[in-house]
């Protein structure tokens, strides 16, 4: 699969071993595991994140096996909902950033050109949710407005 700002094919990287059941040496229950995913989205964390820390802090090596859903399955199920897409923040974040680099380097086109493609990514996404109803028609995508939500 190609990319599509770039003339690469992607990268391969480490595979994840194929699991059908959940590891014995697993000590939380599926309850106990969900309400640690509840927990941690109410404090604000992303769902990556929450999947980092419970294989390296609680070490549980896949919330599918260990629940039978996933992290968004759990939060839908307990109604806890973000404001954004956690993949369109990332993006935002990264064009903010952008954005304060080119205020202080006015010449750098390189970085001028990558934060052009990268809020044509941000509004293909937009549109995607919006037709998807998963943010609402109304919402537009400014620089200003992302640096406000992101931060």
């Amino acid at each position: 699969m190609s990319r599509m700002h770039s003339s690469k094919r992607g990268s391969s990287g480490s595979k994840r071993p194929l699991l059908t059941e959940n590891p014995k040496w697993v000590q939380q229950s599926s309850e106990e595991v969900k309400d640690l995913v509840a927990k941690m989205a109410g404090e604000g964390v992303s769902m990556a994140k929450i999947g980092l820390v419970l294989r390296d802090q609680y070490a549980i090596p896949s919330v599918v096996l260990a629940t039978g859903k996933s992290v968004k399955q759990i939060l839908d199920e307990k109604n806890i909902k973000f404001d954004l897409p956690e993949d369109l923040q990332a993006l935002m974040k990264r064009a903010v950033s952008m954005g304060g680099h080119i205020k202080k380097n006015k010449k750098d086109l390189h970085n001028l050109r990558g934060r052009a493609l990268m809020e044509s990514k941000i509004r293909r996404l937009v549109k995607y949710y919006k037709r998807e109803g998963i943010i609402p028609v109304t919402w537009k995508y400014s620089l200003d407005t992302a640096a406000l939500q992101v931060e």
